[in-house]
């Protein structure tokens, strides 16, 4: 049989609170580390989502819009084709910087980990105020 020796004096309160310190710490850790996997799926799945829908979005709208080029074309004098041919080319141009700066500003604004970074700082200002 093995006996368990433990120590016993004024050092045993002392490793007593060093070992709930580390083991209150590494369950802080894990729940930070869960909380972050979780949100990363979530993302991951949101993310998958939303490219599959602009990947048809963006197909049905090329479509549509070489569709609807043709049918300009085809309307407008054979004089002025050329014409209707530039201002066409002008707007969807124009239309695709806005729509573009419009992403790069939306992508700007991600949440990502917003949960976990706001759970991190208020551990870390716990742990200041002691």
């Amino acid at each position: 049989m093995a006996e368990h020796q433990q120590s016993h004096g004024p050092g045993k309160g002392v490793i007593n609170i060093g070992q709930r310190i580390v083991t209150i710490l590494v369950g802080m850790v894990e729940t930070r580390v869960r909380l972050a996997v979780v949100e990363l799926e979530a993302e991951k799945a949101n993310l998958i989502q939303m490219l599959l829908m602009v990947g048809l979005t963006m197909l049905f709208t090329a479509f549509g819009l070489m569709s609807l080029m043709v049918l300009i074309i085809w309307a407008v004098d054979a004089q002025y084709r050329l014409m209707a041919i530039a201002i066409t080319t002008g707007v969807l141009f124009a239309l695709a910087l806005i729509f573009g700066l419009w992403t790069l500003a939306k992508s700007r604004r991600s949440t990502l980990l917003s949960a976990t970074r706001r759970e991190l700082s208020e551990d870390r200002k716990l742990l200041e105020d002691e």
